[in-house]
């Protein structure tokens, strides 16, 4: 099956009812909806053709809501290679059709199956092998790995023609299959961990069943590299890497895993490189006892074992706890960035302030909420941290950009303030957004073009007094000035202060910008002049910029007014 998170595409609102429900059982797949015809959708496209294209040609299995007329020959010009294609499949608008068209040896016959059951129909699939013998050679299930589909064509054909075929080794896919068995076949199918080098008339599996256990960060991948080679163990029936949950930080852990394609799995207990091995093997797990002499060499920092059937590693341990701190944007989805979008794809905790969590929209379909007041932010931050501990991915959100004004210093002020050893484990991602006040000036033209300053008005976390003594030096030194947090219910005289402060040094048609609720229903931009800047022309969903004595308006011809600070000072 390939591994790429698959895209279902959709041409009209009224497929995306389906489109959710074959999502539900695809996890991390992406909905693409055709723009002005489609609304809650991952991701708007334009250009049917270009958006297939590109997805196909990055491996990207795709799911379309259409004729299959359409993506065929929309694909057509790119349809070369069968053993790199990935599936394609077409479903009916009504679901009562799912129908693999591409992408054979990739799994696409599974996934049509998948799909066609959740639908409660049929897949159409028409593989003959698939169809006589009940099983897909080529495409093994996700825990057994075919080490020569160059060879299986003619292997295929051969059982369509009459040959028999012994199997040697264990695999209830294919022993509970209606492939013609027998002990004195002349084609054989091997399942085995160990290294083989195949012949035409022999298709060999893997079976991801070795465990590979590193207690300590310096094991390296050079070194899992000459122990698989010594004992004579395909990289391909490795399942995972185990280790304790007190190197998950550690880089070595996650490029062995990555190089070999396979999960990190960590525990909690404080176990023997052998004993988390057979952990993680079962009872019937075995050390590979080849190893014992170069296990005595490296100090017990690693271990093999082996099991009867595949390992399942998502079911062993937990995963690395994973922390992301994401900025939404201001309000609109289209201005969250597609990063955001993947990490809130994956993540499995959503952690904020009940406004900011609503701004995600269908991205928090089958997430776990946990919602606070927007002031709780340090227990906020220990709660994400205390998530992701245990294994979960955790997203924080914030609006705007995380690291101004929002998250991002929340949790690491807790991290670094209330420590704990468990969130050593954690990986911490900050992903970063469009601020309030980059969305304010884009939206009047290009007040910040020049250096400019960010302030906020609010005195809960420091006092007026130093926030009038930055007023100040900003306003001397000739900044554009973004107001953050500028008015709410309790704190009314603030921003009057902080407006008398700057005519100190600005004229009073300085331009002053507005603007509230950006990219979110109600929004209004205006300008004003500095003299015009009073406490009720805004409130805490406002965003000021107050311009240098260099920013200029313009009146244009329709009536709308454009401001921008010159990136240089004219005499």
């Amino acid at each position: 099956m390939n591994k790429v998170a698959p895209a279902v595409i959709v041409l009209s609102q009224n497929s995306v009812t389906l489109a959710r429900k074959i999502i539900t059982v695809l996890p991390g797949a992406t909905l693409y909806g055709l723009a002005g015809r489609t609304c809650d959708v991952d991701i708007s496209f334009t250009n049917f053709g270009d958006t297939l294209r590109e997805l196909f040609a990055q491996g990207t299995p795709l799911i379309g809501i259409c004729a299959a007329g359409i993506l065929i020959r929309t694909l057509a010009p790119l349809i070369s290679d069968k053993r790199q294609e990935p599936p394609v499949l077409a479903v009916a608008e009504d679901g009562s059709a799912v129908v693999p068209l591409l992408g054979g040896l990739n799994g696409v016959n599974d996934l049509a199956r998948r799909i066609a059951e959740v639908l409660d129909t049929q897949a159409a699939i028409t593989t003959t092998g698939d169809i006589r013998f009940r099983t897909a050679l080529l495409s093994p299930p996700p825990e057994y790995h075919l080490a020569n589909p160059e060879d299986a064509k003619t292997f295929i054909s051969d059982l369509l023609a009459g040959e028999q075929v012994k199997l040697e080794g264990t695999a209830p896919w294919l022993s509970n299959s209606q492939l013609p068995i027998d002990p004195k076949g002349n084609l054989t199918i091997q399942v085995t961990e160990r290294c083989v080098i195949p012949t035409a008339n022999c298709l060999v599996y893997h079976p991801k069943n070795i465990a590979i256990a590193i207690t300590h960060p310096d094991v390296t991948l050079d070194l899992v590299q000459a122990l698989l080679a010594n004992a004579d163990i395909a990289s391909a029936a490795i399942a995972g890497i185990f280790a304790p949950i007190t190197i998950a930080a550690y880089a070595n852990i996650h490029t062995i895993a990555d190089f070999y394609g396979v999960p990190t799995r960590f525990f909690r207990e404080d176990l023997a490189a052998e004993a988390l091995a057979l952990t993680a093997t079962g009872r019937d797990g075995k050390l590979l006892n080849s190893l014992s002499q170069i296990a005595i060499a490296y100090d017990g920092r690693y271990a093999i074992a082996i099991s009867p059937q595949p390992i399942d590693p998502n079911t062993i341990g937990q995963p690395q706890g994973r922390l992301a701190i994401i900025g939404t944007g201001p309000g609109s989805s289209q201005w969250m960035s597609p990063e955001v979008k993947e990490i809130l794809k994956s993540a499995t905790d959503l952690v904020g302030y009940k406004t900011y969590l609503d701004l995600v929209g269908s991205l928090a379909a089958g997430k776990q909420r946990h919602e606070s007041d927007n002031r709780e932010e340090i227990a906020r931050a220990t709660m994400a941290l205390d998530l992701a501990a245990n294994g979960r991915y955790v997203v924080v959100v914030s609006s705007g950009d995380p690291g101004i004004y929002a998250m991002a210093t929340a949790v690491f002020e807790v991290f670094d303030h209330h420590h704990k050893p468990e969130w050593d484990s954690i990986d911490i991602h900050v992903a970063p957004g469009i601020s309030a006040m980059q969305a304010a000036a884009a939206a009047v033209g290009a007040p910040l073009g020049h250096d400019f300053c960010t302030i906020s008005l609010s005195d809960i976390l420091k006092p007026w007094s130093i926030i009038t003594q930055r007023i100040a030096a900003a306003a001397e030194a000739d900044f554009a000035i973004a107001f953050y947090n500028p008015v709410s219910k309790d704190r009314t005289w603030q921003l009057a202060d902080a407006r008398d402060i700057l005519l100190r040094y600005r004229t009073p048609n300085t331009p002053v910008i507005l603007a509230r609720n950006l990219g979110r229903p109600g929004q209004t931009v205006k300008v004003i002049t500095l003299d015009q800047l009073t406490p009720d022309v805004a409130d805490m969903r406002t965003v000021i910029i107050v311009g240098s004595s260099q920013t200029k308006i313009i009146n244009r011809i329709d009536g709308s007014v454009s401001v921008y600070t010159p990136r240089r000072y004219y005499k």
